[in-house]
């Protein structure tokens, strides 16, 4: 993992991004790290590769988060929030905050300390439904358009993994409305949400940053941040059982 002078004052925000088809050892295939809930949520899929798939994402998530816990991946205990968001509590003075996403054949996972986050990647492709206009705020939908025609379907994704974000950090999961907040479609790595409903926060208390990810695919991390500062730091691919420098 690249070593990595923080910022005085700036936290990290850890960024994981793997292939859910790269051989990643023997726990990868088998799933031996994995809970029964896992290995029995693996065999409920019709196709041996999103099986396969769904335990190297889960194998990495543990193995990973084992790795910040000074713990074994088969010891991991998850808990679920009323709408399925996952956690492991309080470990140390602040709590480890995670979220883990995947698309087509790629996982990215984000890791910080404190910072409650949500993260999301999509495949690039065309949709062939009005995703936007079902979905999207007026305000997005209106700033979508203003794009040209070749520019419109990488905006149309950097909406999408910006609102998903949001909504996975926030918490409250398909219960909240995608149109009760705006995202910006603008290409700046790193801004604030437009508009947010008064009742679910303030606009300066989050902050959405791009993630790099591999070619084909858009991603972003959405973060409570609260006014303090962050930075990302990425950690390369999962391949095994990681080594970790301290988060700050």
């Amino acid at each position: 993992m690249p070593v990595v002078d923080p910022v005085a004052g700036v936290r990290q925000i850890d960024i994981w991004n793997w292939s859910l088809d790269m051989p990643c050892g023997e726990d990868a295939g088998t799933g031996a790290s994995l809970s029964q809930d896992e290995l029995e949520r693996a065999a409920r899929f019709v196709k041996p590769r999103d099986a396969r798939r769904y335990r190297a994402g889960r194998t990495g998530l543990r193995s990973i988060l084992a790795d910040y816990l000074g713990t074994a991946p088969q010891d991991l205990r998850f808990s679920y929030n009323a709408f399925g968001k996952p956690g492991l509590g309080s470990m140390g003075q602040d709590p480890l905050e995670f979220n883990l996403s995947h698309s087509a054949d790629q996982a990215l996972l984000a890791v910080s300390r404190g910072f409650p986050l949500g993260v999301d990647i999509e495949e690039i492709k065309p949709i062939a439904e009005d995703v936007a206009g079902h979905f999207f705020s007026a305000a997005e939908c209106t700033e979508l358009r203003s794009y040209p025609a070749a520019d419109q379907m990488p905006a149309f994704y950097r909406c999408w993994t910006r609102k998903e974000a949001f909504v996975k950090a926030h918490g409250a999961g398909l219960s909240l409305a995608l149109d009760r907040f705006d995202v910006s479609l603008s290409t700046r790595p790193q801004q604030h949400l437009r508009r947010l409903d008064p009742a679910l926060g303030s606009v300066q208390d989050w902050t959405v940053m791009n993630i790099t990810v591999s070619k084909g695919f858009c991603a972003a991390v959405a973060i409570l941040t609260e006014g303090q500062l962050v930075q990302l730091r990425y950690c390369g691919e999962w391949r095994g059982r990681p080594r970790i420098a301290s988060m700050t």
